[in-house]
Protein backbone atom coordinates (compact mmCIF):
# COMPACT_ATOMS: atom_id res chain seq x y z
CA UNK A 1 0.00 0.00 0.00
CA UNK A 2 0.96 3.62 -0.48
CA UNK A 3 -0.05 5.91 2.38
CA UNK A 4 -0.04 9.70 1.91
CA UNK A 5 -1.66 12.72 3.47
CA UNK A 6 -4.30 12.37 0.76
CA UNK A 7 -3.87 15.90 -0.54
CA UNK A 8 -2.95 17.37 -3.92
CA UNK A 9 0.43 17.55 -5.66
CA UNK A 10 2.99 14.89 -4.81
CA UNK A 11 0.57 13.15 -2.43
CA UNK A 12 -1.98 12.84 -5.23
CA UNK A 13 0.72 11.60 -7.61
CA UNK A 14 1.73 8.88 -5.13
CA UNK A 15 -1.89 7.80 -4.63
CA UNK A 16 -2.42 7.74 -8.40
CA UNK A 17 0.73 5.65 -8.85
CA UNK A 18 -0.57 3.14 -6.31
CA UNK A 19 -3.90 2.83 -8.13
CA UNK A 20 -2.31 2.58 -11.58
CA UNK A 21 0.12 -0.03 -10.23
CA UNK A 22 -2.82 -2.07 -8.89
CA UNK A 23 -1.85 -1.33 -5.29
CA UNK A 24 -3.82 -0.01 -2.36
CA UNK A 25 -4.01 3.78 -2.15
CA UNK A 26 -4.52 5.20 1.35
CA UNK A 27 -5.03 8.84 2.30
CA UNK A 28 -4.73 10.10 5.87
CA UNK A 29 -6.30 13.53 5.68
CA UNK A 30 -6.40 16.32 8.23
CA UNK A 31 -9.46 18.46 8.98
CA UNK A 32 -8.36 22.03 8.36
CA UNK A 33 -10.39 25.02 7.14
CA UNK A 34 -8.25 25.46 4.02
CA UNK A 35 -7.88 21.80 3.03
CA UNK A 36 -9.90 20.57 0.07
CA UNK A 37 -10.37 16.98 1.23
CA UNK A 38 -8.90 13.73 -0.03
CA UNK A 39 -7.79 13.46 -3.64
CA UNK A 40 -9.68 11.33 -6.18
CA UNK A 41 -7.06 8.55 -6.18
CA UNK A 42 -7.57 7.54 -2.53
CA UNK A 43 -9.17 4.08 -2.15
CA UNK A 44 -9.19 4.09 1.64
CA UNK A 45 -9.40 7.48 3.29
CA UNK A 46 -9.47 8.56 6.91
CA UNK A 47 -9.75 12.15 8.09
CA UNK A 48 -8.17 13.19 11.38
CA UNK A 49 -8.93 16.16 13.58
CA UNK A 50 -5.52 16.18 15.25
CA UNK A 51 -2.05 15.94 13.76
CA UNK A 52 -0.73 13.67 16.54
CA UNK A 53 -3.35 11.00 15.79
CA UNK A 54 -2.60 11.21 12.08
CA UNK A 55 1.16 10.87 12.67
CA UNK A 56 0.52 7.81 14.84
CA UNK A 57 -1.26 6.14 11.93
CA UNK A 58 1.55 7.01 9.50
CA UNK A 59 4.14 5.43 11.78
CA UNK A 60 2.01 2.48 12.90
CA UNK A 61 1.44 1.20 9.39
CA UNK A 62 4.63 2.28 7.63
CA UNK A 63 7.29 -0.12 6.46
CA UNK A 64 9.26 2.89 5.32
CA UNK A 65 8.97 6.61 4.70
CA UNK A 66 9.77 8.31 1.42
CA UNK A 67 9.63 12.02 2.19
CA UNK A 68 9.21 14.53 -0.62
CA UNK A 69 9.85 18.26 -0.32
CA UNK A 70 7.16 19.90 1.76
CA UNK A 71 6.38 22.43 4.43
CA UNK A 72 6.05 22.45 8.19
CA UNK A 73 3.69 19.47 8.26
CA UNK A 74 6.18 17.41 6.28
CA UNK A 75 8.99 18.42 8.63
CA UNK A 76 6.81 17.58 11.64
CA UNK A 77 6.12 14.10 10.26
CA UNK A 78 9.77 13.55 9.33
CA UNK A 79 11.17 14.57 12.72
CA UNK A 80 8.47 12.64 14.59
CA UNK A 81 9.48 9.49 12.71
CA UNK A 82 13.18 10.14 13.34
CA UNK A 83 12.63 10.73 17.07
CA UNK A 84 10.51 7.60 17.47
CA UNK A 85 13.16 5.48 15.74
CA UNK A 86 16.06 7.22 17.52
CA UNK A 87 14.49 6.65 20.95
CA UNK A 88 13.43 3.10 20.04
CA UNK A 89 9.76 3.79 20.60
CA UNK A 90 9.12 2.05 17.26
CA UNK A 91 10.99 -0.59 15.32
CA UNK A 92 13.49 1.00 12.98
CA UNK A 93 12.33 1.49 9.40
CA UNK A 94 13.91 3.19 6.38
CA UNK A 95 13.47 6.94 6.00
CA UNK A 96 14.41 8.19 2.54
CA UNK A 97 14.38 11.87 1.63
CA UNK A 98 13.79 12.54 -2.06
CA UNK A 99 15.60 15.60 -3.43
CA UNK A 100 19.25 16.27 -2.59
CA UNK A 101 19.01 19.98 -3.44
CA UNK A 102 15.97 20.43 -1.20
CA UNK A 103 17.07 18.35 1.80
CA UNK A 104 20.84 18.91 1.60
CA UNK A 105 20.84 22.32 3.34
CA UNK A 106 18.79 20.90 6.22
CA UNK A 107 21.20 17.97 6.60
CA UNK A 108 24.12 20.40 6.50
CA UNK A 109 22.46 22.50 9.21
CA UNK A 110 21.83 19.45 11.41
CA UNK A 111 25.45 18.39 11.02
CA UNK A 112 26.94 21.88 11.31
CA UNK A 113 24.78 23.07 14.20
CA UNK A 114 23.03 20.29 16.10
CA UNK A 115 25.84 17.74 15.84
CA UNK A 116 28.53 20.41 16.32
CA UNK A 117 26.79 21.70 19.47
CA UNK A 118 26.33 18.17 20.84
CA UNK A 119 22.53 18.33 20.59
CA UNK A 120 22.32 15.17 18.47
CA UNK A 121 24.73 12.42 17.56
CA UNK A 122 26.28 12.07 14.11
CA UNK A 123 24.75 8.56 14.23
CA UNK A 124 21.29 10.13 14.14
CA UNK A 125 21.94 11.13 10.54
CA UNK A 126 22.28 7.41 9.75
CA UNK A 127 18.52 7.19 10.28
CA UNK A 128 17.95 8.87 6.91
CA UNK A 129 19.14 8.54 3.34
CA UNK A 130 18.91 11.29 0.73
CA UNK A 131 18.53 10.50 -2.98
CA UNK A 132 17.38 12.20 -6.17
CA UNK A 133 15.90 9.25 -8.06
CA UNK A 134 12.34 8.18 -7.11
CA UNK A 135 13.00 4.61 -8.28
CA UNK A 136 16.08 4.46 -6.05
CA UNK A 137 14.03 5.70 -3.10
CA UNK A 138 11.48 2.92 -3.63
CA UNK A 139 14.23 0.30 -3.98
CA UNK A 140 15.87 1.49 -0.74
CA UNK A 141 12.60 0.94 1.12
CA UNK A 142 11.79 -2.38 -0.56
CA UNK A 143 15.24 -3.87 0.00
CA UNK A 144 16.06 -2.31 3.36
CA UNK A 145 17.31 -4.46 6.20
CA UNK A 146 17.57 -3.27 9.76
CA UNK A 147 21.09 -2.88 11.10
CA UNK A 148 22.16 -5.40 13.70
CA UNK A 149 21.93 -4.19 17.30
CA UNK A 150 25.15 -3.13 18.97
CA UNK A 151 27.00 -6.15 20.36
CA UNK A 152 27.99 -4.28 23.51
CA UNK A 153 24.39 -3.45 24.45
CA UNK A 154 25.03 0.24 23.85
CA UNK A 155 22.07 2.36 24.86
CA UNK A 156 21.21 5.44 22.87
CA UNK A 157 20.54 8.61 24.79
CA UNK A 158 17.04 10.03 24.51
Amino acid sequence: AVITGGGPGSMEAANRGAVEGNGVSVGLGIELPFEQGLNQWVDLGINFRYFFARKTMFVKYAQGFIVLPGGLGTLDELFEAMVLVQTRKVTRFPIVLLGVDFWGPMIDWIRGTLVAEGMVSEKDLDLIQVVDDPAEAVQLVLHWTAPAPAANGEQRPE
